[in-house]
């Protein structure tokens, strides 16, 4: 099995299905219909993904949970060969933007990942959009508080349409000063011009998650090849939310063709039927991928990681089969 790198994971979406079912059921908790007929996470468009989410992580509530799901998670990933993720996670959902609180819940997830030798996390803190710049505040500061070997990196995710970037500049140059790496979700619904807005208004992005709507302008694909700003690019997820309409027409390849850096992830893998191994199979069955293509798309990831030097030198070593 390659060995792979992944850096764009949410969480609290990587739920399996059943393992929420429990939790729902031990806390005798009703969640609704969310569930197809064969325990699957069910929807039919975006909106209905995002409701189905948030019911399907309303259960998480303590750091054990986040312990024992940072488990299960873990032993998912490192099935499909992952050697290294990155996983997006928030104060807001984790302790409510408390400092202190904050600290109890990163310290379940650093418990789960330390008891797991077959894959290393490192955690990204993400503010969410929608929740608007003022919320994003205590959500850097428990960033800034907490940034170290594991806490490794600050970004946003929500809704695309809600505001500009430059919105949340105070909370990106805090993370930023405290030595935090940034990323943001940008370019996945709202065309190229949030890519664009987010590089302009944001100074110090090296990251764009997904990103894949950059495409769509020939001057910006140049600039993040120019400007080595690296996409994290989730090909399964955009196929299953519609962003593209099917494998075939996703924009990876000409992204990288065109000498854009691109990573591989799987986003929310339950919700969109898929994990690490799917995707690669799929990229290798669309555009003919191979080993070569592969390896290189892992020395992309590991360069763009925001791991420090140690790590990224151990798998390196993993990489080349030491």
């Amino acid at each position: 099995m390659i060995p792979k790198l992944e850096l764009h994971l949410h969480l609290e979406g990587a739920a399996p299905p059943d393992f929420i079912r429990a939790l729902a059921k031990e806390k005798h908790a009703d969640i609704g219909g969310i569930f197809d007929e064969a325990g699957n996470y069910k929807y039919r468009d975006f909106a209905e993904f995002l409701k189905v989410y948030e019911a399907a992580t309303s259960v998480l509530k303590t750091p054990q949970d986040y312990y024992r799901l940072t488990r299960e998670v873990l032993e998912r990933c490192a099935e499909h060969g992952v050697i290294y993720a990155e996983t997006f996670i928030s104060p807001d959902f984790c302790g409510g933007g408390d400092v202190a609180a904050w600290r109890d819940y990163m310290a379940a997830m650093q418990a789960a990942d330390d008891e797991n030798p077959a894959i290393t996390l490192r955690g990204i803190v993400t503010c969410i959009r929608h929740f608007g710049p003022e919320a994003a505040k205590p959500a850097a500061l428990c960033a800034a508080e907490t940034a170290g070997d594991w806490l490794v990196g600050f970004g946003m995710g929500g809704a695309e349409n809600v505001g500009r970037p430059g919105d949340f500049a105070w909370a990106f140059d805090a993370a930023r000063e405290a030595g935090l790496r940034l990323t943001s979700h940008a370019g996945e619904w709202c065309g190229a011009q949030e890519v664009r807005r987010t590089l302009d208004e944001l100074p110090g992005m090296e990251r764009i998650g997904h990103g894949v709507m950059a495409i769509e302008d020939a001057d910006l694909v140049k600039r993040l090849a120019d400007e080595r700003i690296t996409l994290e690019v989730c090909p399964g997820s955009n196929v299953a939310l519609g962003v593209c309409s099917a494998w075939g027409k996703h924009p990876i390849a000409r992204l990288r063709d065109a000498g854009v850096p691109v990573t591989v992830s799987t986003d929310d893998p339950p919700f969109f039927h898929t994990d690490m191994s799917r995707e690669f199979d799929m990229l290798a069955e669309t555009f003919g991928w191979g080993e070569e293509d592969f390896a290189a798309l892992n020395q992309t990831a590991l360069q763009a990681a925001f791991c420090d030097d140690t790590t990224r030198d151990a798998l390196a070593k993993t990489l080349k089969g030491n």
